[in-house]
């Protein structure tokens, strides 16, 4: 059965962050479809990753039979993620915007995933998976917007999963999520709203066709 990757990173629980509602829902899509399916899900927020260090990134340019003890401890960690990612059939990523990027927990995953000679450069290990990115904002970065050329989370990740892994990504975007909080933001109330109900609608779309494909 089907392997879900599932990558959380809001400092928020569920029920106060957007990116991880809507999740919520493309999960539960999925595993209505795959019931007995596996979901390997990492809160990066509640458990998050060490940063990368000088051993990890050296240790995966060195020969793993010359590795000092500090490298091999640092690589375990590398590889382990590199086989989640290998492993799974289709990978969903919570990544809410914070000043503009993407959270410091979900960049430490990507520099201890990112093995240059394995899941990136000539021929990526999990080319062709695809991944479904949750991108949340708290206002609008969407193009013709005042703030569009601030937009450091797509922008990014397009590159980052799909130029050095060679994933397939797909986004799915809620903005206006502090619409509701912002007393400046009041005008926008409505728009927020649309774009939440359009966010999960879009996640359950998403899962079923995704699960469907590949089930084919």
């Amino acid at each position: 059965m089907p392997t879900l990757l599932h990558l959380d990173s809001s400092a928020f629980p569920l029920g106060g962050s957007s990116s991880r509602d809507v999740a919520a829902t493309f999960r539960k899509a999925w595993e209505a479809q795959h019931p007995d399916g596996t979901v390997i899900h990492r809160d990066l927020a509640a458990d998050p990753l060490p940063h990368i260090d000088a051993a990890g990134i050296s240790a995966a340019f060195a020969d793993p039979s010359g590795h000092s003890a500090e490298q091999q401890a640092a690589f375990a960690l590398r590889d382990t993620l590199a086989k989640e990612l290998e492993q799974a059939d289709a990978v969903l990523i919570g990544a809410p915007m914070y000043n503009f990027t993407i959270p410091s927990t979900l960049k430490a995953w990507l520099d201890h995933v990112i093995v240059m000679g394995r899941t990136a450069g000539d021929a990526p290990s999990a080319a062709g998976t695809p991944v479904t990115v949750i991108a949340s904002r708290g206002g609008s970065y969407a193009p013709g917007t005042p703030r569009e050329g601030f937009e450091f989370v797509q922008t990014y990740l397009e590159k980052v999963l799909g130029g050095m892994l060679g994933l397939e990504v797909d986004f799915i975007v809620p903005e206006l999520t502090l619409a509701r909080s912002n007393p400046a933001m009041a005008d926008l109330v409505g728009l927020a709203d649309a774009s939440r109900t359009k966010a999960h609608e879009d996640a359950t779309e998403k899962a079923e066709a995704l699960a469907a494909r590949l089930a084919a």
